[in-house]
């Protein structure tokens, strides 16, 4: 992947990780547009970067994927970068979740990290192998490889990308389209809620770090604990997984 003179559509952009890839991006010489759920969200990222493009976008919507698309491609015809980053994180307890009366609850973590970037990448896909150079970047998680057992749908649900990514890197092998996945441990970020994450990686080093990655020119790129995770033996991830499930249960309890 280049890394300038793209134009650049992040998902989720306005805080956290986004924000941290689109600030850097920016600085390396790209457009950047950002879209989100919250407009007041989207509004403080552009006072912070006021070259950023905003974009209010409810990924959930199928409707909406498809009139982002649209938009996109209408009015920045020259885009040939998708970032799939947006994402949530649910931490719950499968014997006292409310699944017959609350199960909406639980069926948006898997809309908006499934079948948002699973659409989105079907919707640009086609748009960016007729260009000269393009890149989908999706951003699944170290817990696709070792999963979390007191975040049950969200380890599964990046998992799902995670293979996603893997079956679109095959089908575009020939085409101008990189795909590229960036599996991130855990980051200091408001993911699942404040202060679930404050044991988590800086978010600055780690932003850096995945540049570095990309500058490498690796097609999976982990930073911290979740690189070793990504070549784990079966025997390996066990262990790692009830590690880490005996450490953290008594906050699901």
């Amino acid at each position: 992947m280049k890394l300038s003179g793209n134009t650049i559509l992040i998902t989720g952009g306005s805080s956290g990780i986004g924000f941290a890839f689109a600030e850097r991006f920016i600085k390396a010489g790209n457009t950047v547009i950002v879209c989100g759920r919250r407009e007041d969200a989207l509004q403080n990222a552009k006072e912070k970067i006021p070259s950023l493009i905003t974009r209010v976008c409810d990924l959930d919507r199928e409707t909406e994927r498809v009139a982002l698309f649209e938009w996109v491609t209408a009015n920045y015809p020259e885009v040939n970068v998708l970032v799939n980053n947006a994402g949530i994180q649910q931490r719950f307890n499968v014997l006292k979740a409310d699944a017959k009366n609350n199960w909406g609850y639980f069926s948006k973590e898997i809309t908006t990290n499934i079948d948002a970037p699973f659409h989105l990448c079907m919707l640009f896909a086609p748009y960016f192998a007729a260009k000269e150079e393009a890149t989908i970047m999706n951003v699944t998680s170290g817990l696709a490889f070792t999963p979390f057992a007191i975040a049950p749908i969200y380890s599964a649900t990046k998992a799902a990308l995670h293979s996603f990514t893997m079956s679109l890197r095959h089908q575009l092998l020939h085409t101008s389209v990189s795909v590229i996945e960036v599996a991130p441990p855990a980051v200091n970020t408001d993911l699942g809620g404040a202060g679930l994450h404050t044991h988590g990686e800086p978010l600055d080093a780690f932003a850096d770090g995945i540049f570095k990655g990309l500058e490498e020119g690796k097609m999976e790129i982990g930073y911290g604990t979740s690189v070793n995770r990504l070549r784990m033996s079966r025997d390996e991830v066990d262990e790692h997984v009830e590690n880490m499930y005996q450490s953290m249960k008594n906050t699901i309890e």
